[in-house]
């Protein structure tokens, strides 16, 4: 069946039980109304963190924050991302997954509103809640794609994760505008992305009646899990690649004698040509039991453009290596998303995977940015900071090719214990 069949699917996923039209006609409009659900949680989880840096300067200007406060900025909500994710699949245990994901939108619109007013600090205590909000949108969307649409999940992975990423873009081209021709100034751009918040939250609430609690699991045995380990390293790697790539590629182009302007049109280039791979990697990662062959691909495409960086310059060229690096980043993404789900055979276990690996991934990715810049600094040239992105791409292929083979982390962690009694 080819890919663009796929969107028949959604259909088909209103139709799976039996029963009578009227039985039909519920499941069906409760389905909808659930997909409607994931791609509004979806589409809040980026906007507010990527409609930040373009007004990093009228911030700023705005606040009298210092240099260094500027940067935890944008480097808050990261933090909030590694501290926050280990809980949210222990609250959703506790207080059911529904409702978890619906005080996760809740932080997030706190978060929204409360950056926006007053000075430094609440800036900076918005921005963690905004983290924390959508970390926990992060860690749980795949245990309920799991659970919901088990039959589905390459497609909804897809459509969630490409949501995520048009409402990104979208958030980093409209910030500016929305500060300087619309006449809201920073706090009030910062401000508008309530409105798609409040809009999620309202359709999110009549699901919290359902209160789903998963059983009870030991998330603690993951870290005995070489697969679980080797997701979250594909995850954290590959995530270091991207924020790398959103705060120094400008720089590593102008420093070419690029325009800031293009430059940054470029880095819009990559997030859009990223999105069809955001799509379409995982229904073809959900049809095969092995996704090894996919993260062979992936980590060609960025070897391509990095190494393209590394060795050559001038406008047109550069365009070529940042679609290469647009379609690795796309795909690989959407695939360590995907993993947390294809490698566990519960949902409940899919969310400790997903706490574990965007925990220490997003901490891992933190350090992307720090590292890289620090290079530049030491060196004065790209060449060391290309030349670690190149070795962090091998490093992300050893273990996506782990993460990619046809195993369970229940199974193993059962051999594993069946190995330790002998």
């Amino acid at each position: 069946m080819s890919v663009g069949t796929e969107w028949g699917t959604i259909k088909r996923l209103k139709l799976r039980c039996g029963g009578n039209n009227t039985d039909r006609g519920s499941i069906s409009t409760r389905r909808g109304f659930l997909i409607l659900a994931v791609v509004l949680m979806a589409a809040n989880l980026r906007p507010t963190i990527t409609g930040v840096g373009p007004l990093i300067s009228d911030i700023v200007q705005g606040t009298g924050i210092s240099g260094t406060l500027a940067g935890l900025v944008t480097t808050i909500p990261l933090m909030a991302f590694g501290l926050i994710s280990p809980l949210a699949p222990r609250w959703a245990r506790r207080f059911g997954l529904e409702r978890t994901l619906i005080t996760g939108l809740g932080i997030l619109l706190a978060g929204t509103l409360l950056r926006s007013w007053g000075g430094p600090w609440t800036l900076l205590s918005g921005m963690f809640l905004v983290g924390a909000g959508a970390a926990i949108g992060n860690v749980l969307l795949p245990s309920l794609i799991k659970r919901d649409f088990s039959r589905h999940i390459g497609i909804m992975t897809g459509i969630y994760t490409t949501t995520m990423n048009v409402f990104a873009g979208i958030a980093s081209g409209i910030s500016v505008p929305l500060a300087r021709q619309m006449h809201l100034g920073w706090r009030g751009s910062l401000e508008s992305w309530a409105v798609l918040s409040l809009v999620a939250l309202v359709v999110w609430l009549p699901l919290a009646r359902h209160h789903h609690t998963p059983d009870e699991e030991r998330p603690s045995l993951l870290m005995h899990s070489l697969i679980a380990w080797q997701i979250t390293l594909f995850m954290g790697l590959q995530s270091f690649l991207f924020y790398v790539n959103v705060a120094w590629l400008p720089t590593l182009l102008h420093d070419r004698g690029m325009s800031l302007t293009m430059a940054g049109w470029l880095v819009s280039l990559m997030q859009i040509v990223s999105l069809p791979a955001t799509f379409i990697v995982p229904i073809l990662a959900g049809r095969q039991a092995r996704q090894q062959h996919l993260v062979l691909w992936i980590s060609a495409l960025f070897l391509i453009g990095y190494a393209g960086l590394l060795t050559t310059r001038g406008t047109i060229v550069s365009v070529i290596w940042v679609i290469f690096v647009g379609f690795g980043a796309g795909a690989s993404i959407s695939l360590a998303l995907l993993f947390f789900s294809l490698r566990a055979r519960t949902h409940q276990l899919a969310g400790n995977i997903s706490g574990m690996a965007q925990s220490i991934g997003y901490v891992l990715a933190a350090c992307g940015p720090i590292s890289v810049g620090l290079f530049h600094s030491w060196t004065g040239s790209w060449v060391l900071p290309l030349s670690v992105m190149l070795l962090v791409v091998v490093l992300m292929a050893v273990f996506g090719l782990g993460a990619g083979r046809d195993v369970f982390v229940e199974e193993e962690l059962a051999l594993n214990s069946s190995a330790n009694r002998s």
